[in-house]
């Protein structure tokens, strides 16, 4: 079988474009911690939120890691 490859420009982009929105998640994610930070702790809610911040600043980091690791190795 041959498989069409795709083109390294539409392939940064289908993977770049998750990545940053996953950053602007995060960066929303911070937002609502701080200005809800006192009904969230009266509410004993703000620990739930904490961790979602707390997994998903790493898997940010590790993905973008990974992506421009493969880019300068030419993968991308």
């Amino acid at each position: 079988m041959n498989q069409q490859k795709m083109p390294p420009a539409l392939l940064r982009l289908i993977v770049i474009f998750p990545n940053v929105l996953s950053y602007l998640l995060l960066f929303g994610l911070i937002i609502f911690v701080i200005t809800n930070y006192e009904t969230l702790k009266a509410t004993d809610n703000l620990t739930v939120w904490l961790i979602f911040i707390v997994v998903l600043a790493p898997a940010a980091a590790y993905t973008t890691f990974s992506i421009v690791k493969k880019i300068r190795a030419g993968h991308m």
